[in-house]
């Protein structure tokens, strides 16, 4: 039978025919509608539908909605809500960062306050405000005499055997360095970028991998009292730093005058970190009060079903969980480069534990160009979705002082241990399980076998032994080496796990940028913690790993449904199953990555060190409660855009 098959001329006359009937047809309705009818006639009209643009503060998925009630589904949405709140709080002009510095601290901003906002902005900062590890570091020192702190500051570094070393600013150079070290010599490059700006000052720095400063609680107490009285905002303020002040290095002088003060150093090399840290601690304390029970410890912290962080600056505070740890972590037991004081010395250092109080900068391992701790795009090419579900993690068996004995009670070796599918053949974890009467909900399940998950979902290992006494061999029949894994080869897995090793990790910076996803366990604290959310930019593990399974299986998945198993399909585990989040965990992997591109950049760095700089200027100089920022910021109305009276910008 012939099929009929129109020609192209009769669907052109049929296509023209159809278009003016529905010209003609809308020509009649719109002669009877008003000027009114017709604007609600056009909002009615359906208009092709573009693709939505996002903003800088979204991820391209939009808003998070949990999908189930998991622990780590909810914290997550918790987190965004601290995360947004955080971010529309943001000053966008110098009239609103100055009046909220006023309000927040209690006095006026540093002299050169104005020259740093706009180097600041010019730099795209992303938070004006957000600098608020340096006005905690920097706070007790308003109860020392600034003689004294420049005296300590041009000294300390003249006994080579405690770990310090001195950079000095003058005539707005770097012209000397004293006890040389790497570390002083990198962010002695870091200072150069800012030195115009500086008046005259002499550093302190740290030159050993560990913290120093440790304040009884009393006495730091009544340094914070004494700071908070002296808090006003002098209309006559001089916005300009003192000129020629004594107590500066001599660079003339031989020095050993008797006229240095004593910072109080003493060694405490191998012995058990919590005995000095708790010192430190408020009373009532877990740290300091026998009394207070683990349990009500981690109440705080962490939650009782699968073990989850929920405060992960709490998790990290020795306050609340040193006597839990302090058997488990190398620093903590056995630490190899522990000289601390009690007395608040002026020394700057690039991590500290919650109890120190060392003066924060960014660690040397963030602007100093490395390979090993860089991140470069070129080497991480796979998307997420490419990845392979496993978690990654190489080191060395750095942390503390190792002998055959104790070896056990270092955080890197239990790391390798917890994963290690051997090791773990006959015993059990606690991991949660989705309850086979009400999908999407959860519950505690403590006999979960992890050595065969192990073995298919992680890749952790050492690959070389270090800082053993007499030497390493004990560990000969222990631990099987593992070849090293450039980033390239660990940015093929989707978890990047960093733990502590003698001291912080400088990859962390590395793994928030890449496309993978950070998991972070710490005691230490840096100067970007407030910047970092967890469970919105990176996921928080206790420092105990009793958590790490519970991790792993949410962003793995594991086992079987009810219904699944109904059908004859079973596993070694049987009574755990927990779905596979695969989406959750790319969107944490790329919010972390798209936040660490606007706060942890290079300029980030300057940003920080420069603001850093001009507060310890005025911690240091003798007239502190006479200079600074008086005005109200509406000088710079017109390089904010500001259009209105309240210094709202356009």
């Amino acid at each position: 039978m012939t099929r009929y098959r129109p020609n192209r001329r009769f669907l052109f006359l049929l296509c023209f025919f159809l278009a003016v009937c529905a010209i003609t047809a809308n020509f009649f309705i719109f002669l009877g509608l008003s000027g009114s009818d017709i604007t609600s006639y056009v909002d009615r009209l359906p208009l092709p539908r573009f693709p939505r643009l996002w903003h800088s503060e979204e991820t391209r998925e939009g808003p998070y909605e949990p999908r189930d009630g998991h622990p780590i589904s909810l914290l997550m949405a918790e987190a965004n809500k601290r995360w947004q709140a955080y971010d529309d709080s943001r000053s966008m002009t110098f009239r609103q960062t100055v009046t909220k510095y006023r309000r927040k601290y209690g006095r006026h901003p540093p002299p050169g306050f104005t020259e740093w906002y706009k180097f600041a902005r010019k730099k795209h900062v992303h938070n004006i405000d957000d600098f608020e590890q340096i006005m905690d570091d920097l706070r007790p020192f308003w109860a020392i005499d600034p003689g004294v702190i420049r005296n300590l500051a041009a000294n300390m570094w003249r006994d080579d055997k405690q770990g310090v070393a001195g950079i000095h600013i003058r005539d707005h150079k770097v012209v000397k360095e004293s006890n040389h070290s790497w570390r002083s010599e990198t962010l002695i490059t870091l200072i150069k970028k800012i030195a115009e700006y500086l008046p005259d000052m002499d550093i302190a720095m740290n030159r050993l991998d560990q913290p120093r400063v440790v304040v009884p609680w009393e006495d730091m107490q009544a340094h914070l009292a004494k700071e908070l009285e002296t808090r006003r905002t002098p209309p006559e303020a001089l916005d300009e730093f003192t000129q020629e002040m004594t107590g500066l290095l001599n660079f003339t002088a031989k020095g050993d005058d008797g006229l240095e003060e004593d910072p109080g150093w003493y060694p405490a090399h191998g012995k058990q970190y919590l005995d000095t840290a708790k010192t430190a601690c408020p009373p009532e304390s877990h740290a300091r009060n026998v009394d207070k029970s683990s349990r009500d410890a981690e109440a705080t912290y962490k939650n009782r079903d699968g073990g989850v962080i929920t405060n992960f600056n709490l998790s990290t505070d020795l306050c609340t969980v040193g006597p839990e740890i302090q058997d488990l972590h190398g620093f903590l037991y056995a630490g190899s480069s522990v000289i601390p004081t009690k007395r608040l010395v002026p020394i700057f250092g690039e991590c500290k534990i919650n109890v120190n109080s060392d003066i924060l900068f960014p660690a040397n391992m963030y602007w100093k160009h490395d390979e090993r701790y860089d991140y470069d795009e070129r080497a991480d090419n796979l998307k997420w979705e490419e990845k392979k579900d496993s978690m990654i993690w190489r080191g060395v068996t750095s942390g503390g002082t190792q002998v055959k004995d104790n070896w056990h009670k270092m955080h890197r070796q239990r790391l390798v241990s917890i994963v290690n599918s051997t090791e773990m053949q006959d015993k059990a974890v606690r991991i949660l399980t989705e309850r086979p009467e009400q999908p999407g909900e959860y519950e505690n399940l403590r006999q979960f076998r992890p050595a065969e998950f192990a073995l298919n979902h992680t890749d952790i290992g050492f690959t070389g032994t270090m800082s053993c006494i007499p030497d390493c061999s004990f560990y000969d029949n222990v631990f099987t080496i593992k070849e090293t894994a450039p980033f390239p080869k660990q940015f093929k897995q989707k978890l990047l796990v960093d733990v502590d090793g003698h001291s912080f990790s400088g990859r962390w910076h590395a793994f928030l940028e890449s496309k993978s996803l950070g998991v972070k366990a710490t005691i230490f604290r840096e100067w970007h913690d407030s910047r970092l959310f967890a469970w919105r930019h990176f996921v928080p593990m206790d420092n105990r790993y009793d958590d790490i399974y519970t991790i792993l299986t949410y962003f793995f998945g594991f086992g079987v449904s009810s219904d699944q198993r109904l059908a004859g399909v079973s596993n070694a585990n049987d009574d755990a199953y927990i779905p596979k989040h695969d989406a959750e965990g790319r969107r944490l992997a790329n919010q972390g990555r798209e936040w660490a591109k606007k706060v942890l950049r290079r300029d980030d760095i300057e940003i920080y060190m420069y603001r850093l700089l001009l507060e310890y200027a005025r911690i240091i100089d003798d007239n502190r409660d006479r200079i600074g920022y008086a005005g109200d910021g509406s000088e710079l109305d017109k390089y904010d855009g500001v259009t209105d009276a309240k210094g709202i910008p356009h």
